[in-house]
């Protein structure tokens, strides 16, 4: 198979000919229609994920058809159309017990612990209790995007952050999580107030839902910005970033008893971001993460879509072959896309 290869962190990223996979016994090996392309691959070939052992194939939003399966697969035959989320559960742990496989104490994460979807093809364990699968309705590429920003989102908003109608949301970052929470937060009848230093980025959230922006380098204050136009603070904030800034913006705009959600990945260096521990005492602030998300949750999100109140096709910037991803995936550094890349096109 034709995949994106790399030997070392941060060293060169090329299109190899590879083996072909075969399925483990509880597995299935997809034949790759999609994979979003996402900057959590980038932390990955920057060195910045201790799962990852070298050399390898990244890769973690995928769609696509089921190519072969394992003796021990029951769910699923070949050509079923399927998606799954980037952290799959082992079901036997306590966490997968509790029904948080995306914590799972065994997780299997393509692209991290294991060769990912930017190839042909990709083998997947744990098949039966992680695959999802598609309606018609929704194409490859839409559902490649769901994988890890999308679907992340969701848990981060609804789950996580417990939103409501009616109540403010903020988002720091306009990058595929951001604006994927924009648009979930929206639906779900909050009022967003969009974050970012690029007005191009801010007017696509305008465009899917945002009640009002705040361009980070024209206000003087974010916090302040964001206290403003919320009314005292928002209920819910979410950094869709991963950055010292964004982070501490995030938690100091809430209001008493708001909810800050830690989307976005911080580099090494930084992830020791500095708390305002004041507020958070004072004002009895949440703090939580959001890792991806359960595939048994993925029903109530493909509902919303098959009923268009989300539209995640929206958020497509745009697609691109193969050949072109080892250098979108050593850029994207630079924050310079506007909505989710795909890769469609594999031959």
């Amino acid at each position: 198979m034709r995949a994106v290869y790399y030997e070392t962190f941060r060293g060169p990223v090329a299109i190899q000919n590879l083996p072909d996979p075969t399925p483990t016994p509880d597995g299935v090996v997809i034949r790759v229609r999609a994979s979003g392309l996402c900057r959590s691959d980038w932390h990955g070939w920057m060195g910045h994920d201790a799962d990852i052992r070298l050399p390898h194939v990244p890769g973690h939003e995928l769609a696509g058809l089921v190519e072969s399966v394992g003796a021990e697969v029951r769910c699923w035959q070949p050509g079923d159309r399927v998606t799954l989320p980037f952290v799959c559960g082992c079901g036997s742990c306590p966490q997968c017990a509790s029904g948080n496989h995306q914590v799972c104490d065994h997780q299997f994460q393509p692209g991290f612990t294991h060769w990912g979807s930017f190839a042909e093809y990709v083998a997947i364990r744990y098949a039966d209790l992680n695959l999802v699968r598609l309606p018609e309705s929704v194409d490859f590429v839409t559902s490649a995007s769901l994988g890890c920003r999308f679907a992340t989102s969701f848990r981060a908003v609804i789950d996580q952050g417990r939103i409501a109608r009616d109540q403010w949301l903020a988002v720091h970052g306009c990058g595929g999580v951001g604006l994927s929470a924009i648009m979930i937060g929206q639906a779900m009848g909050a009022r967003v107030i969009a974050v970012d230093i690029d007005d191009a980025k801010l007017d696509l959230a305008r465009n899917i839902g945002a009640a009002a922006c705040i361009n980070a380098t024209a206000s003087h204050d974010v916090v302040a910005a964001t206290r403003e136009l919320s009314g005292g603070g928002a209920h819910v904030s979410i950094d869709a970033l991963g950055s010292p800034v964004t982070c501490f913006n995030s938690i100091a705009g809430l209001r008493k008893r708001g909810r800050h959600v830690q989307v976005g990945l911080l580099a090494p260096d930084e992830r020791n971001a500095r708390i305002p521990t004041g507020l958070v005492v004072a004002n009895e602030l949440e703090i939580l993460g959001s890792h991806g998300m359960q595939a048994h949750r993925y029903p109530q999100m493909l509902e919303m879509m098959a009923a268009g109140s989300l539209q995640p096709q929206k958020l497509i910037g745009q697609t691109i072959g193969l050949e072109e991803a080892p250098a979108a995936l050593v850029a994207m550094d630079r924050f310079a896309e506007v909505g989710v890349t795909v890769i469609d096109a594999f031959e």
